[in-house]
C-alpha cells in the first residue's frame, strides 16, 4: 500500500449516486478535528456583513450538495488533489447570526484552531467579511500575506452607516490595517461597477494594491493578468480569494451585489490554474446567495472555483510534503 491510497477519498458517483448518502464537500470524509487532514474544507455560513441583498448564509450547504458534481482529477492539469494530500470536510464555522462581533471572534477561533493543527483551510462563505477572520487565524505570527483576488468590488472601503467598520464591503482594509496583508503584494481582478464616489477606490491604489479593472483585464487578456497576479505576489505566502460577483451574472446571478460586464467561468477557471507553482497557504469562494438563483448553476460554478483552488492547494502540499 502507497502512502497516498491511505489519504481520505471522495464516494465515487460510480459506487454510490451522486444525489445519495450525505453532502459534503467534494463527498469527502467528515473530520471534526483539523489535526487529521492537511487540507479542510470549510462552510462558513454567515452574512451578517452584508449591506443589501442577504442569502450568502445558504451558501455552503447548497455548495455541498453541488459539489457531488466534482470528481477526482483535474482534466486539464491532470492534478490528482486526493492523492497529493490530505482532504476532508470539517464542517462548518461556529457563527452567531445575531452578532456581527461575536460572529467574527468564533470564525476567528475556529481558524486559529486550524492553523495550530497545520491544516491550509478551503472554505466556502459567507458573505466576502468572512475572509478578514480567517486571515486573522490563517496569518497570525507570521509575514503578512499576499492575495490574489476576485471581485468585482475592492472590499477597501472604511465604513458604512455613519462609521461601522465591518461590512463584507470592508475586510481588506480591515486586513491591511491589522497587519494580516501586505498591500503591495495584492492583486485584484475584475474591479468595476458604478461608484459611490469618484475616489472609492482610491485607498487600495494609495496603499500599493494592483487594482486591474475588468476594462483593463480585457485589454489585457487572461495570460498576461496571469503574468501580472504572479509578479504582484511573488514567492511569499499567499492566500486566494474568489468573490462570485467577479464573474459576469449571466453565469452567476446568485449573489448579493452582481456587477453586469465580468469574466466567463471559463476565463477565471484559467486565471486560477496560472496560478500553479505559487506558495498558497488557503484559499476560499464567497458570496454565493442562493435565494437569488434556486436552480443551483451559481452554488455549481462556486463550488467548481472551490474545486480549482483545491487543485492549486493539494499540488503545493504535495511539493511541500515531497510527493511530487
Amino acid at each position: 500500500m502507497t502512502e497516498t491510497s491511505r489519504f481520505p477519498q471522495p464516494v465515487s458517483g460510480t459506487v454510490t449516486p451522486r444525489f445519495g448518502d450525505i453532502a459534503t464537500f467534494m463527498r469527502l470524509p467528515l473530520f471534526r478535528d483539523p489535526a487529521e487532514v492537511e487540507i479542510g474544507l470549510i462552510g462558513v455560513p454567515w452574512d451578517g456583513g452584508t449591506t443589501n441583498r442577504p442569502g450568502a448564509r445558504h451558501g455552503p450547504r447548497q455548495m455541498r450538495d453541488l459539489s457531488t458534481m466534482m470528481r477526482r482529477v483535474h482534466h486539464v492539469t491532470g492534478i490528482a488533489p486526493y492523492e497529493l494530500a490530505k482532504c476532508g470536510d470539517l464542517g462548518d464555522a461556529s457563527v452567531n447570526p445575531a452578532s456581527v462581533d461575536d460572529s467574527l471572534e468564533r470564525i476567528t477561533k475556529f481558524y486559529t484552531k486550524l492553523r495550530d493543527a497545520g491544516a491550509i483551510p478551503l472554505s466556502a462563505g459567507g458573505d466576502h467579511l468572512i475572509t478578514l477572520p480567517i486571515m486573522r487565524g490563517v496569518a497570525k505570527g507570521q509575514a503578512p500575506l499576499g492575495m490574489v483576488h476576485f471581485d468585482a468590488h475592492s472590499d477597501t472601503w472604511d465604513t458604512y452607516f455613519g462609521g461601522y467598520k465591518y461590512t463584507h464591503g470592508t475586510p481588506f482594509r480591515r486586513a491591511v490595517e491589522e497587519g494580516l496583508l501586505d498591500p503591495k503584494r495584492v492583486v485584484q481582478i475584475g474591479i468595476r461597477g458604478s461608484l459611490y464616489k469618484r475616489d472609492d477606490n482610491a485607498w487600495a491604489v494609495e496603499q500599493g494594491m494592483r487594482v486591474i479593472t475588468i476594462e483593463e483585464y480585457f485589454d489585457l487578456g487572461v495570460e498576461k493578468v496571469i503574468a501580472e497576479a504572479r509578479r504582484v505576489v511573488g514567492h511569499g505566502p499567499t492566500y486566494v480569494s474568489f468573490d462570485v460577483d467577479g464573474l459576469d451574472p449571466a453565469y452567476a446571478p446568485g449573489t448579493g451585489t452582481p456587477e453586469i460586464g465580468g469574466y466567463t467561468p471559463h476565463e477565471a477557471q484559467r486565471m486560477l490554474r496560472g496560478l500553479r507553482g505559487l506558495n498558497l497557504v488557503g484559499g476560499d469562494v464567497v458570496e454565493v446567495s442562493p435565494p437569488f438563483d434556486m436552480s443551483g448553476n451559481t452554488a455549481l460554478v462556486g463550488v467548481t472555483m472551490m474545486w480549482e483552488i483545491l487543485c492549486l492547494l493539494a499540488e503545493a502540499v504535495g511539493k511541500r510534503k515531497g510527493r511530487l
